[in-house]
């Protein structure tokens, strides 16, 4: 039995222990040095450095215990890359720095052979359609020519899907066959209306996503999948405010059935966080802070948590009929004032600064409905972020704000900016007369409807 054995965990250690060679040969680059990253939607983590042969040729070994399965991203040049799929086997490609993707070949590895017959597919499939489909909402349905207009739709899509379901799902089980089903664009009948299409794509355009495998974190597939569906809601003509509410029916949508693995959850939480705060649509952030982060206890990223942290706390801390807490600090002559001292029927906390393009436009609006109230049932809390009393006095007097106005001159770091966990300019809390929240305004048109009141 020893002498048997012995060869057999020899073999085994053998299998385990081999690393798999990684070989990326760029033709008309000069470049000498490429970075090896990880991906995770848009998330790109570096790993390792990696020096050219000399002849253009990139190789590496990726040893299993460092490297897990998914998606590799080799960057060189200035904002140029090549992503490969890693999933144990050796991978060879070859490609010419001027033009990565169309001269592109795969010479190793199955995966990522399908993985670049995928996106190939994908991007004719996309555009073909799509023209074809204008034809047949634009063309007579009686003519022949619409009739072999909807022939070559039904068979580019039957073309795409023999792709999809069985050249890709040979192995079913591995991870690029599982990327592919989920990555899929969703297929729709060729008889369905014009009108109609956005509606199905509205609710089944995730329906192939596999939001319950945690590899697919390791790639683009739910970013893309999220931003694709965002797509479907979006409308340039709409006004910001009504674009949010369209937006926040599909963060709904995609977080709901991201919910059936907390790992995928997270992980397009983070996604959906970062994107909208680049595009500063601070409402959706709430939304999101408020309905999924806070409520299902999310431990988001810590990058990202401390950009979002005040914001996060904010939403968790200070929500309607909460207590506010109280600010003594100075007003323009130097008088201390408490807040808590005030008594009004109701009361508006502002958080602004000079300097904020926003609070330039806002709070002459503010002012003019605080003058023209009747009763003057709302009182004006004015709490300044500036650190420059000068600009802080000039800006008060030019706009005529006699309302009640202090600041400690201390900026982000002064103890009401702390005590309220303010993250942006201007904010604003309307409370009543013992200080309990009312409601956030975030306008002038939801200020109007209370001082009319």
């Amino acid at each position: 039995m020893k002498i048997c054995v012995l060869p057999l965990i020899v073999l085994l250690f053998c299998v385990q222990s081999r690393e798999q060679t990684i070989s990326i040969k760029i033709d008309n680059s000069n470049t000498q040095t490429a970075y090896l990253a990880s991906l995770s939607g848009e998330k790109v983590t570096p790993s390792d450095t990696i020096k050219s042969n000399g002849e253009g040729v990139f190789q590496f070994a990726l040893s299993g215990g460092k490297y897990q399965t998914g998606f590799y991203r080799l960057s060189f040049d200035k904002n140029k890359w090549i992503d490969f799929v890693n999933t144990g086997e050796d991978v060879t490609i070859t490609t010419d720095v001027n033009n990565i993707l169309d001269s592109l070949k795969v010479i190793t590895s199955e995966s990522n052979r399908l993985y670049y017959s995928f996106i190939k597919l994908n991007k004719q499939y996309k555009t073909k359609i799509e023209l074809l489909q204008l034809v047949l909402a634009r063309y007579p349905k009686d003519d022949d020519y619409n009739t072999v207009t909807r022939t070559k739709l039904i068979q580019l899509q039957n073309e795409y899907l023999n792709f999809v379901d069985i050249t890709s799902q040979k192995n079913p089980g591995s991870f690029i066959a599982r990327y592919i089903k989920s990555a899929q664009l969703p297929i729709i009948d060729a008889d369905l209306p014009p009108e109609k299409q956005l509606a199905y794509f509205k609710a089944h355009a995730l329906d192939k996503v596999d939001f319950n495998n945690d590899d697919l974190i390791n790639s683009d597939l739910l970013s893309n999948k999220s931003i694709e569906y965002l797509t479907y809601y979006r409308n340039p003509q709409l006004p910001k405010e009504l674009l949010e509410k369209e937006f926040m029916i599909a963060v709904d949508t995609i977080l709901n059935k991201a919910k059936v693995n907390q790992i995928a959850y997270k992980h397009v939480v983070e996604y959906l966080l970062d994107g909208f705060k680049k595009f500063g649509f601070d409402v959706i952030i709430n939304y999101i802070i408020e309905n999924y982060v806070i409520k299902d206890d999310i431990c988001i990223d810590e990058k990202l948590e401390t950009a979002l942290q005040r914001r996060m706390d904010q939403a968790k801390y200070l929500k309607t009929e909460n207590t506010v807490p109280n600010i003594i600090s100075q007003d323009l002559s130097g008088k201390q004032v408490e807040l808590n001292k005030i008594k009004a029927d109701q009361m508006l906390l502002i958080f602004y600064a000079t300097w904020c393009p926003h609070c330039q436009s806002l709070l002459p609006q503010i002012n003019e409905l605080y003058k023209n109230q009747k009763g003057k049932k709302t009182e004006i809390f004015a709490v300044s972020i500036d650190t420059s009393k000068t600009d802080w006095q000039k800006f008060v007097r030019t706009n005529g704000m006699n309302w009640i106005n202090v600041s400690d001159l201390k900026g982000w770091n002064g103890s009401a900016v702390r005590d309220y966990f303010i993250y942006a300019t201007p904010t604003m809390f309307l409370v009543d007369k013992d200080k309990k929240i009312i409601s956030k305004p975030i306008n002038i048109e939801e200020l109007k409807s209370f001082f009319e009141k």
